[in-house]
């Protein structure tokens, strides 16, 4: 790898889960697609393998990389399957290297070593019925009577949440001024008072399953708050630009394959006597796609250098999901042009790969929140 973000340890990996991706996950796409199906027993082999925890330690039986190696292995699972890359993000980033950054002893005890093999499922939950970009302007509320904790209301459009089964949950808590703040707590989701909602059913990302969670007085103990109370904030806000940062990486595996079946296809494609990537105005689309897929991954992984040494580079996480989102939307659909009636068939699948796509420039803050992080940044 001759970039200047990666060691030869990062090759391996790479290596290591295209392999995986190619010859395991590559045959159970269309099945996951059409049924909405998750290969829960490809989640137990990446767990198997050291890839569910790879910003987790060696003394604590990770992987012990960083969020380079993450994104590798998101990138290259992306290339195959969107979906796939989604769910393993959701457990490996948002659920588990924020669990181990910020939790104490005794929650790694209880948790750790189970999520990082991958005998438990782990999902993330901010999303509200009524707060989406207005995270922070959650309605679920945590009540708290001597050493316990009630949680009371719903998360929506969470990934993971139909398999999950625990997950970092943000709720309301009241301090004793009555001043409102916002506590992480780890909630096993086999706990009375939890209910799943059926999975949603999506345009795309199709696979990787997508829920509502409900929370109807739920007891929890205080030494399942992640963090301090009412510290809840700084843990989401912090994790939200990791997040940014390490899922833009799917974005860049869905330009990546969208380049790489266009280029194929009009080597092949006979028109007019010739390939039709002989014609200029496919080379033009050819040209621009091959550009704008260096740079998204140059900014990928710039962003990613950045975050692993300060995880409060919102402007720099914000910038590389949002320049990569909105290119692989573009990637893929200026794919399924060049395929033509071929593109718009499911044959090719790059039809799976625009609907999965559209999602990263939604999830994880929108398009226009992004803008606004980065004008933010710029400004103050």
């Amino acid at each position: 790898m001759n970039d200047y973000f990666f060691t030869e340890e990062h090759g391996l990996i790479r290596d290591l889960v295209s392999d995986f991706a190619n010859t395991k996950l590559s045959p159970l796409t269309t099945k996951m697609d059409k049924e909405d199906y998750f290969p829960i027993e490809l989640f137990y082999e990446l767990g198997k393998l050291g890839f569910l925890a790879p910003t987790v330690s060696l003394d604590d039986g990770g992987s012990g990389f960083d969020y380079i190696a993450q994104s590798i292995i998101l990138e290259e699972l992306a290339k195959i399957s969107p979906a796939f890359a989604l769910s393993i993000g959701a457990h490996s980033n948002l659920m588990l290297d924020n669990f181990y950054r910020n939790s104490n002893d005794v929650q790694k005890e209880k948790y750790l070593d189970k999520l990082i093999t991958g005998q438990i499922i782990g999902a993330l939950s901010i999303t509200e019925p009524d707060t989406g970009s207005d995270a922070l302007g959650m309605k679920t509320f945590a009540k708290q009577q001597d050493d316990y904790f009630y949680i009371t209301g719903s998360k929506t459009y969470i990934t993971n949440a139909p398999i999950a089964n625990v997950s970092i949950v943000y709720a309301k808590t009241k301090d004793e001024n009555k001043n409102y703040h916002i506590s992480a707590f780890l909630v096993d989701l086999s706990l009375p008072g939890v209910t799943k909602g059926n999975p949603m059913s999506k345009m795309g990302m199709r696979g990787s399953l997508t829920g509502e969670l409900f929370f109807d007085n739920v007891k929890v103990h205080k030494s399942d708050i992640l963090g301090e109370l009412h510290k809840g904030k700084e843990i989401l806000m912090s994790g939200l630009s990791i997040e940014r940062a390490v899922l833009a990486s799917i974005s860049l595996g869905i330009s990546k394959t969208s380049l790489k079946i266009a280029l194929e296809y009009s080597k092949e494609r006979i028109q007019f006597g010739k390939p039709i990537s002989k014609f200029q105005m496919i080379q033009d689309k050819l040209a621009t796609m091959y550009t704008e897929t260096k740079a998204s991954h140059l900014l990928v992984y710039w962003a990613l250098s950045e975050i692993q040494n300060d995880h409060k580079k919102n402007k720099e996480a914000a910038a590389s999901i949002l320049f990569a989102a909105e290119k692989s939307t573009k990637h893929s659909l200026e794919a399924i042009q060049i395929l033509g009636g071929a593109g718009y068939m499911t044959e090719y699948q790059i039809e799976r790969f625009m609907r999965d796509a559209k999602l990263l420039e939604i999830g994880a803050g929108t398009t226009e929140i992004r803008k606004l992080i980065i004008a933010k940044d710029l400004i103050n």
